[in-house]
């Protein structure tokens, strides 16, 4: 009974009213078009949590104590140094008997879905408009470049990360704007959830933090609030801090830190390489500026220069391309308005002509009736990009005959063998047979940049090769000596990107000294070393 009014106090507690019910739901709305155009056109998850998958699998068979490195990647395993919480959240479902793939392919969109509240609250708080609020909504839903971080595999930990960060940066716009002791509180919790999620996404929140500080109360008391919120973040965060530091020292994240690209977008940004995408940000904040508004300028600025991925940068933007449309919509005449709300609202001719104070208000009908066509457009554009076969924004890893083959590998081949693999299902192989993969960068990040660099470099090069003598070349560069190869046939990806094999490389193994013929279906060929292992 305790918890239940908990649960009622907290809602109670959220600043929304009767009149934020139908924008709030409206702004659902893109969201699930989008997760339900991604699940449609993605039997399989897109882009890979292999990585994920083994972390929690890890965590699960320690009892919930964090392992020290994570088995299957890489000869000598990878150490166990990322942010923890989403891997615990993976681990108990799989404990639960859920299917590593399915978790991959349908927990991010929980977060995808959820996300537009944040947004929408802060969109309606800038703009001074729930209309506002919705069209922010709605642009970070069905836009690309965002979505298609979240709501792939790799959202069981990103999607959920801006999650929290979208919710903590709220809570600290409510906090200097309206000096909310609870949302300053709220803001440290969601800071040190999201700290615990994902480290990219925590130089987010802290980022915008400071915007905030610097365009809205710069006063002693404002640094002290900005503050305490870092400081409380951090302390929720310290126990996972304090063992990874003890576990593997200080300089994990360091070495982290210099591969990925995460960080560091104003290099390319101060050279000129500006993209059409990246204008359009830029412009509303230019508008803004020009009107006298300086926090969605400075936030849309620091983003574009702080991140080297745009999905940052477009989803302050779509805050700012709301309030601008916000300020646009206000100065259009009100009876141009109140016509064309009327025409929209679909009278029939032999109802009675209602009054002024019975009509729906113009610009609300208006703003909705631009909602549901971006989001009816952008469901489009999602749906025929998802279908393209070359895919650009949600390619799949895997698929049934990767399953197939993986399930071939676990039940016949030794628990000691070792894989070298082409493109991207490289990645699920460990977690989904329990064997080790030698060449790939997933989680060597955490080792040392150098080795980062040359697994990576490895990996890319053998994935696109065209015989087995260039596959053991590749191998040998990071002293890898598989005992097995798994090659795909016909469509694959490398880093997302499509590719396609005729059979060169199949051909060149079948007829290679030291290999032999070991497993095949539709989509994947495996050879054996016939040099490191025995019948």
């Amino acid at each position: 009974m305790t918890r239940g009014r908990d649960l009622a106090d907290a809602l109670d507690a959220l600043p929304v009213d009767a009149r934020d019910r139908p924008w709030l739901a409206l702004s659902l709305v893109p969201a699930f078009v989008a997760v339900a155009v991604y699940l449609a056109s993605n039997p399989y998850p897109a882009y890979g949590a292999g990585l994920y998958a083994q972390i929690a699998a890890e965590i699960a068979a320690n009892g919930y104590l964090p392992p020290a490195s994570i088995p299957g990647y890489t000869a000598e395993g990878v150490p166990f140094a990322y942010p923890p919480l989403q891997f615990y959240a993976f681990a108990v479902l799989l404990d639960l008997g859920a299917d590593p793939l399915a978790v991959a392919r349908f927990l991010p969109s929980v977060a995808v879905v959820a996300v537009a509240v944040p947004v929408y609250l802060l969109g309606r708080d800038i703009a001074g408009s729930r209309a506002g609020g919705a069209a922010a909504a709605t642009l970070v839903a069905v836009n690309p470049q965002v979505l298609e971080w979240h709501v792939s595999a790799g959202g069981v930990v990103r999607a959920f990360a801006f999650l929290y960060a979208m919710s903590s940066i709220y809570a600290g716009y409510r906090a200097y704007t309206t000096g909310s002791r609870r949302a300053l509180v709220a803001g440290a919790v969601l800071f040190g959830l999201t700290a615990l999620s994902h480290p990219t996404y925590a130089l987010f929140v802290v980022a915008s933090y400071v915007v905030l500080w610097a365009t809205l109360d710069r006063s002693p008391a404002g640094l002290l609030r900005g503050l305490a919120v870092g400081l409380g973040g951090t302390a929720v965060a310290s126990p996972w801090l304090a063992w990874a530091v003890a576990t593997h020292g200080p300089g994990v994240f360091g070495a982290a830190a210099g591969t990925h690209g995460g960080v560091g977008g104003g290099a390319a940004l101060l050279a000129g390489e500006l993209s059409p995408f990246t204008l359009v940000p830029l412009a509303a904040a230019a508008y803004l500026l020009a009107r006298g508004d300086r926090l969605l300028p400075m936030w849309v600025v620091v983003a574009e220069l702080l991140f080297k991925q745009p999905r940052f940068a477009y989803t302050v933007g779509a805050v700012a391309l709301a309030a601008v449309a916000v300020d646009l919509a206000g100065r259009i005449p009100d009876g141009a308005l109140a016509s064309a709300g009327d025409r929209l609202t679909h009278f029939a001719p032999s109802s009675p002509v209602p009054s002024a104070s019975d009509r729906p208000d113009a610009r609300a009908v208006l703003a909705a009736v631009a909602i549901l066509v971006a989001t009816a457009g952008g469901g489009a554009a999602l749906g025929y990009e998802m279908t393209l076969a070359s895919d650009p924004s949600t390619p799949e890893f895997v698929d049934g005959d990767d399953r197939e083959a993986m399930a071939w590998v676990a039940a016949e081949t030794p628990p000691d063998a070792t894989f070298v693999a082409v493109g991207d299902a490289a990645e699920w192989l460990p977690a989904l047979t329990g064997r080790t993969l030698l060449v790939g960068p997933w989680g060597v990040e955490w080792r040392d940049p150098g080795a980062y660099e040359r697994q990576f470099e490895a990996f890319e090069t053998l994935s696109a090769c065209h015989s087995a003598e260039c596959v053991e070349r590749a191998s040998d560069s990071v002293g890898a000596t598989p005992t097995h190869v798994y090659l795909p046939k016909g469509r694959y990806t490398v880093r997302g990107e499509s590719r396609v094999t005729f059979g060169t490389l199949n051909r060149s193994f079948a007829h290679a000294d030291g290999w032999t013929h070991a497993y095949e279906n539709d989509g994947v060929v495996v050879y054996r070393s016939t040099e490191t292992t025995e019948e």
